[in-house]
């Protein structure tokens, strides 16, 4: 990816979509802020994207003091998505032209895991994404496993107990009863995957449901699937809710010259069985810094002005689901490179190509599930909150914007 050229972008996408999410989004805090000058900081990010790309240092400096000037967390989501913007060119800036200088700044740096976790629970109670992310997985998981005795159900990110919780009540009222029900969960902090077998544990005992948890301490990358322990007779299912494209980076790192047989690329090792997948609709994988940087404008802009319209939330627990969630996607999007760069988000047109290639055939989403979903949103009391449907796939929307997709699959199945 070094040394690849950047070709300049329009600005007029992002613009319109910035302005047309809605009628207060060109406005600040106390202060009215024109569209013309909202346009005009799109226009300025662009500019110093294109400076940052080229490593022009003088003229990227230069940007970066006037759009600081504009840009403030505390402002419209035009301004708040312009701050963290503009801290992930300085921090790409330092790592590749300073990088001593960086790495004394970030010497003493503490990662803060239980702020990110406060973080993304809160997202997860105050938007409805995850939730009806979770609402269509379990609903396609009870649909596949319908009439087995035997299910294991493999969650490669296993953060959130509610969401089996809930699954565990609905095997409850099946007509033919629960089946003797195995969880593996994958997460890197042992603490979560603990508080995760305790709550289900709990759960299951009380509704009289065969149940076991296996825990896998582990980055997803870092996981032998041969590990899992998957007894005969056991119907697998797999939950991949916006944890696949984290492994888009060490697949694209295997040398070409290596058989993809002999390779144990991480992305194929997960394409084995019928899987469940959440992902963002975004288009932040390619090779260009700017167009990184505008498709990061594009996707970020109606979540930044989703939480403005939610008013149950302090302007504090806002701007820490900005900063530690959406603050640092945004970084690693635009300032690392290589395996750093994590955030790979690719839109559902992509995945469906790959999986595809890789003899996965679509499990289209039922009627009630999407009706499911639509009646949740509904419940949620905001308009705004929507979804699109094409071809057995469910796309959630804000204002009518693509935010994320959910698609089902099996290995093997014919089109």
């Amino acid at each position: 990816m070094a040394g690849t050229q950047d070709a300049r972008y329009s600005a007029t996408p992002s613009s319109s979509q910035w302005m047309s999410l809605s009628p207060g989004l060109g406005s600040p805090i106390g202060t009215p802020l024109s569209e013309k000058l909202g346009v005009e900081l799109l226009r300025m990010i662009e500019e110093c994207g294109y400076h940052v790309a080229e490593s022009n240092m003088p003229n990227a400096n230069i940007m970066l003091e006037l759009i600081s000037r504009l840009a403030s967390a505390n402002g419209s989501p035009i301004q708040r998505i312009a701050a963290y913007v503009i801290e992930a060119f300085a921090e790409r800036m330092l790592k590749t032209k300073f990088p001593g200088l960086y790495n004394a700044f970030n010497s003493t740096k503490i990662s803060l895991v239980s702020e990110e976790n406060v973080a993304q629970r809160l997202f997860y109670n105050v938007c409805p994404f995850i939730k009806v992310a979770y609402l269509i997985t379990n609903q396609a998981i009870i649909e596949a496993m319908e009439g087995e005795k035997r299910v294991h159900i493999i969650d490669l990110y296993s953060f959130e107990p509610e969401q089996w919780i809930d699954l565990l009540h609905t095997f409850k009222a099946r007509p033919e009863g629960p089946p003797c029900l195995t969880i593996t969960g994958i997460h890197d902090q042992r603490v979560l995957l603990e508080q995760m077998a305790v709550r289900l544990m709990t759960e299951a005992s009380k509704l009289e449901i065969p149940f076991h948890f296996i825990p896998i301490v582990s980055k997803l990358e870092n996981v032998d699937t041969e590990s899992f322990c998957v007894n005969a007779g056991e119907a697998i299912a797999i939950s991949a809710a916006f944890q696949l494209h984290s492994l888009l980076a060490f697949d694209e790192e295997v040398p070409r010259r290596i058989s993809p047989v002999a390779s144990k690329r991480p992305l194929r090792k997960f394409l084995d069985e019928v899987m469940v997948i959440a992902e963002q609709e975004a288009n932040h994988n390619g090779f260009s810094l700017t167009e990184r940087v505008k498709e990061a404008l594009d996707f970020y802009a109606p979540l930044f002005d989703c939480l403005d319209s939610i008013r149950s939330i302090a302007p504090t627990e806002r701007q820490m689901i900005e900063k530690m969630i959406f603050g640092d996607e945004i970084k690693n999007i635009i300032a690392c490179e290589g395996v750093e760069r994590k955030e790979r988000h690719e839109k559902l047109e992509k995945w469906i190509l790959r999986l595809e290639q890789a003899g996965f055939g679509r499990v289209e989403l039922s009627y009630y599930n999407s009706i499911n979903a639509r009646k949740y949103l509904q419940n949620y009391g905001n308009d705004g909150y929507n979804i699109k449907e094409k071809d057995g796939y469910i796309v959630l929307c804000w204002n009518r914007c693509p935010l994320f997709s959910i698609s089902a699959w099996q290995f093997g199945r014919q089109k």
